[in-house]
């Protein structure tokens, strides 16, 4: 792992078991995102409108997490988004749409 998120550079942290991932909304993870989600700022929308399934949330980080250790599944990622719970995910979540809004 790189360590803590670096918030200048629009990371955020999601904790799977024991690791603090961090994601970094970068424009390949963009991209490969987008391919098997659809537009982004349609993603937006529909978490605006509470409509982002939890699949879409799940892939989102998936694709988003900066450095993947060995052994890392897109399941335990939706694992740790249940087991945490929407709220906690939340802020990593807003970091994420904010970056894909704004830029850095």
């Amino acid at each position: 792992m790189s360590g803590a998120a670096n918030a200048m550079r629009g990371e955020a942290e999601l904790r799977v078991g024991d690791a603090c991932l961090v994601l970094r909304p970068s424009f390949a993870a963009l991209v490969a995102a987008e391919t098997e989600l659809g537009p982004l700022f349609a993603l937006i929308e529909r978490a605006a409108d509470g409509r982002l399934a939890l699949g879409e949330l799940a892939a989102l980080f998936w694709h988003c997490v900066k450095e993947r250790p060995d052994g890392l599944t897109r399941d335990a990622i939706g694992e740790a988004v249940v087991a945490a719970g929407l709220a906690a995910v939340t802020p990593a979540l807003r970091v994420l749409i904010g970056q894909i809004l704004q830029g850095r």
